[in-house]
């Protein structure tokens, strides 16, 4: 049954890609579907084990890499974060397939896209289920691989190939991160497996790395840095963040399953999977902790003003994730996994729900065009409220027991950075509720911008579509309230100790007593509703002209010009190595230097000397009789000067030796 969880969607993935044209769409979503599906029943049956019988499974396929003194295995574990996490993304996945069926329909090449969603969902599976570093790369490089083919799936589009180098760009930058974390594990525990390095990481602790005579480096902080730096390139933290908007440019149902359950959640898995290093290194969790405050605060704030729905819904990802990875940056693993599952289910429902819209009014995404849908469409309107209200926390939702236990354990920490990233995360509290609210009042509640004919022809989504966002929606209102016990209950033995936190680091037991500050994050929150409601209902005219006054109008381009990190990218790194390349690289290195001295003067020797012989064969005799003539006299006259120059050169090295003899005589002599 476990190895069956990644066989099944194998076979899923390669019999739509070779057979997609005899099956057609309708057969690929069938077939697919049902593999997920039973994938899905898998991953319950293991997290049923590992949770109510408190079983851990370990699968050992055979060696892999023999060397002289280690073997790395195909070994897979199936613990408690691993059944948890094959649980979400099994989910998700499976709503997805559905949800696709119907929504990619009427395109051509389904089978290829269904294809490639199943192959997304497999190698995200080997990278929860892998029990080495060197597994978890293999499905870290495919789930990359994966979001370049379903990104540009649309390949004609320009923009969409452009986004989808813009992916695998950024992607290979944390990429090379992890893989040199990889070698330096490698280099001192001799093993990449879980176990090993896991059970041995305490001798890390303050061990040295000698580069020269004045530099040394802690090892575990060299590490622990790579591994995040991987994570922050896979979760689109601040500086590797720009690639997650851009790829809103594939199909929908890829938007919903890269940003609720693959891909970028792998860099928060790693994290929480490698807590037994994170723990050892206080000052990569300190970073790592400010720079999740700085993302989540970036992205809210960059949402405030954007006008593409899906965009707006990508920079609320990218915010959530900043969530998670300052919990996890102030050893909350726990914290930050329970605010994975939650947002998980909501941001599904989000970008699945903006899909049929999408699909309702003729594939149009800009908000502002919007309105008025309220009564048109209040199933999909009943599921983005659901949504959003999740998004920013509201109460009894399944992202108000997350995101609040994450800023009162942010201020439970005692220290500046803890209170500075408890203040920085209700700030972003509160731009999460201006940006949601002010979606939900523009696209159902103001008064309609659309096209009179798009009005006409609007419509509900159909049961395929239907049904995955009514389960969505059950998950995201119950999903926090059922599993926060569990999860981050005081007391709770459910991650059987695969996370550790140091004893220091550890607060779950504070947070009840912070009183007032408990509060606060449910304030922030209504006050962004508020703000929200003002602006775009009450005080309309008076926002308008405050936004065109020069000191806003320069907050507002930057915030809506997401804080000028393309144009820093394009112009100052982008241009120059554009520059460089063609100036350096192509014309003087490879049409300069290369071409004249390799094969342009090959050719131009050969066909000269072709010339040459051609122009010499006259069809004369005299001419003929010259050239033989000529040809005797140079080869005489060259064996002459090589028996001179070798005669000289023999009469050298013999006075050399003479020289050389005598001295060596002179000394023997000296000796007696």
């Amino acid at each position: 049954m476990l190895l069956s969880l990644l066989v099944i969607l194998f076979l899923g993935f390669i019999t739509c890609k070779l057979f997609g044209s005899r099956l057609g769409g309708k057969g690929c979503c069938i077939i697919t579907i049902w593999c997920v599906y039973l994938a899905t029943l898998f991953s319950e049956i293991v997290f049923f084990n590992t949770f109510f019988f408190n079983k851990t499974y370990k699968l050992t396929l055979g060696d892999w890499i023999v060397l002289d003194n280690t073997t790395i295995f195909w070994n897979f574990c199936f613990d408690n974060i691993t059944s948890s996490m094959l649980i979400v993304v099994t989910f998700i996945s499976f709503f997805v397939h559905v949800y696709s069926s119907d929504y990619m329909g009427a395109d051509p090449h389904l089978p290829r896209f269904m294809s490639y969603l199943s192959l997304f969902t497999l190698f995200m599976l080997f990278l929860v289920t892998a029990n080495n570093f060197l597994i978890l790369f293999i499905g870290w490089e495919g789930v990359g691989l994966c979001s370049f083919l379903l990104i540009n799936f649309w390949y004609t589009r320009i923009q969409a190939n452009k986004a989808a180098i813009k992916a695998i760009l950024f992607n290979r930058v944390g990429d090379f991160f992890l893989l040199f974390a990889m070698f330096i594990l490698y280099y001192i525990f001799n093993s990449l497996d879980y176990d090993i390095i896991f059970s041995e990481s305490a001798f890390l602790s303050g061990k040295i790395l000698v580069l020269n005579e004045t530099t040394t480096i802690n090892c575990i902080d060299l590490i622990c840095f790579s591994l995040f730096i991987g994570a922050v390139g896979k979760s689109a933290q601040l500086g590797l963040h720009t690639w997650l908007p851009d790829a809103m440019e594939g199909p929908t149902p890829v938007s919903a399953l890269i940003h609720a359950a693959t891909m970028v959640t792998a860099g928060v898995f790693l994290l929480i999977r490698g807590s037994f290093l994170f723990e050892l290194s206080p000052n990569i969790l300190f970073f790592i902790s400010i720079v999740g405050a700085i993302t989540a605060v970036f992205a809210a704030t960059t949402g405030l003003f954007q006008n593409d729905i899906k965009r707006i819904i990508a920079y609320s990802t990218c915010s959530q994730l900043g969530y998670m990875i300052f919990a996890c940056g102030l050893s909350n693993y726990q914290v930050g996994f329970f605010h994975l599952s939650n947002h998980a289910f909501f941001k599904a429902l989000l970008f699945l729900g903006a899909g049929s819209i999408i699909h309702a009014i003729a594939d149009e995404q800009d908000i502002r065009k919007m309105g008025g849908f309220k009564n048109l469409l209040p199933f999909a309107y009943g599921i983005f409220l659901i949504g959003s209200l999740a998004l920013i926390g509201f109460p009894f939702l399944s992202g108000f027991y997350s995101k609040d236990i994450i800023l009162e354990n942010a201020y439970a920490h005692y220290t500046n950075a803890g209170i500075y990233i408890f203040w920085l995360g209700l700030f972003g509290a509160m731009c999460t509720a201006f940006y949601s609210i002010r979606l939900l009042i523009l696209v159902f509640l103001a008064k309609t911008k659309t096209y009179r004919v798009v009005l006409l022809n609007i419509h509900e989504s159909n049961f395929g579509i239907f049904i995955p966002l009514f389960f969505l929606s059950i998950f995201s209102i119950f999903s926090g309230y059922m599993s926060a016990d569990f999860f981050t209950g005081f007391g709770t033995d459910f991650w059987n100790n695969v996370i550790f936190i140091m004893p220091q680091n550890y607060f779950l037991y504070d947070i009840e007593f912070i009183e007032f500050y408990k509060g606060l994050p449910l304030l922030f929150v209504f006050i962004g509703i508020i703000l929200a409601i003002l602006c775009c209902h009450v005080f309309k005219t008076l926002f308008y002209t405050i936004k065109t006054t020069t000191y806003f109008k320069n907050i507002y381009n930057f915030l809506v010009n997401k804080w000028y990190f393309d144009r820093i990218y394009n112009d100052l790194i982008g241009q120059n190595l554009l520059n460089f390349s063609y100036f350096f690289t192509y014309k003087t290195l490879d049409r300069g230097f290369i071409e004249i001295f390799g094969p342009t003067s090959i050719t131009n020797i050969l066909y000269n000397g072709t010339l040459f012989f051609k122009n010499i064969q006259s069809g004369y005799m005299y001419h003929y009789i010259n050239i033989f003539l000529f040809s005797i006299l140079t080869i005489i006259l060259s064996i002459v000067f090589f028996s001179l120059f070798l005669s000289k050169l023999g009469f050298l090295l013999n006075l050399l030796i003479m020289l050389v003899l005598s001295d060596s005589v002179i000394d023997y002599i000296e000796k007696f």
